[in-house]
């Protein structure tokens, strides 16, 4: 009896029964950031629902690529670099912070997030954040959860190809 039971548990572990992998879920929520365009595509539903521009690394290492997840989320965040109240407009975050884990930080180092310096989207001019318009931020951030994926890549594919890779899309 004792050898069934350790042949299932084998067979259990090492065939599970759902998808365990880091990929979404097809149809939840999921964030494609494509620094070789300086946009992001937000995933959800089997299909792209919008495409925003973005502002990224002042070079390419600075900001991380990989696959990872949403861990924080604030809004009106303090910026601790130089103490600056979150809603102050001297706040480089804006509205918004949508953190995750790269670099296996917690979620407070690299994020998405708003700006106080519009004219900057579609540059290469952070330290390894992503920044966004304020209002396509605000729109974003009741849309992704708490664990929500994030890719960071530089591509040349399309979003669509991408989420199909990924498994956001079917």
């Amino acid at each position: 009896m004792l050898k069934y039971f350790l042949s299932m548990l084998f067979v259990f572990t090492m065939s599970p029964i759902w998808p365990l992998g880091p990929n979404p879920i097809e149809g939840d929520p999921f964030i494609i950031v494509n620094k070789q365009l300086n946009q992001v595509a937000f995933i959800h539903e089997n299909r792209v629902q919008t495409i925003v521009s973005v502002a990224t690394g002042k070079t390419k290492e600075m900001t991380p690529e990989g696959l990872f997840t949403v861990t924080v989320k604030a809004i009106n965040p303090y910026y601790r670099k130089k103490n600056i109240p979150g809603g102050d407009p001297k706040n480089p975050l804006g509205t918004r912070w949508i953190g995750f884990d790269a670099e296996r930080t917690d979620g407070r180092i690299y994020g998405i997030h708003g700006t106080n310096n519009p004219a900057s989207i579609g540059s290469y001019v952070s330290q390894g954040c992503i920044r966004m318009q304020n209002e396509a931020v605000e729109s974003l951030y009741d849309l992704i959860p708490l664990g929500t994926k994030i890719l960071i890549i530089s591509s040349s594919e399309a979003f669509q190809d991408l989420g199909k890779e990924y498994g956001a899309i079917q």
